[in-house]
């Protein structure tokens, strides 16, 4: 396993919000960044988190925090297992008075969990191996692209970011989700 952290959220040529997770220590997928393509209300989600920002009621993650929090468990890690036909697999590793309990989860749902509690990120070796690419992005081009990276982001971009979140929230029409 490889410890990641989140190095950026992004949007491709198509539109589609990608995670990007980076490797913290040299090891294998050293110089290699692996992207995971999610959901728009999971970045959002993330970004949430990433940047501290309060919601006026809260969102699917911060309950969930709240549910394991009011049950005494504690999140010790993430870890993405496996892809498969270009599907990644997670699983949340839990800590109860009942011992370690792994949970399956979606990566862009963990990964919003793990923002919110702390919780360390990890990755199979064999994942970065098959789908990590080479990153060739600096730190100015990720803030220059929309990427996060709590190190680096100027405050302005943050408070922008938060802003139009809370617009959103604003404007939201429960039937803009339905199926």
């Amino acid at each position: 396993m490889v410890q990641v952290r989140v190095a950026g959220i992004a949007l491709d040529p198509a539109g589609q919000h990608v995670i990007l997770l980076k490797p913290i220590d040299e090891s294998p997928g050293e110089g290699q960044i692996l992207p995971i393509w999610i959901g728009a209300q999971e970045a959002t989600s993330i970004l949430v988190a990433v940047e501290g920002a309060e919601t006026p009621r809260p969102l699917a993650h911060d309950l969930m925090r709240s549910m394991l929090a009011s049950l005494d468990a504690i999140v010790q890690r993430i870890e993405i297992t496996r892809i498969t036909e270009g599907t990644y697999f997670a699983e949340i590793v839990l800590t109860t008075g009942g011992g370690t309990h792994r949970i399956d989860a979606r990566p862009s749902d963990a990964i919003a969990l793990a923002s919110r509690v702390g919780a360390e990120l990890w990755v199979a070796d064999e994942v970065i191996l098959q789908a990590g690419i080479v990153d060739e992005v600096t730190d100015d081009e990720e803030v220059a692209h929309g990427a996060v990276d709590p190190e680096v982001v100027d405050p302005a971009v943050a408070e922008e970011r938060v802003d139009e979140f809370k617009r959103f929230l604003e404007n939201v029409d429960p039937d803009d989700f339905r199926g």
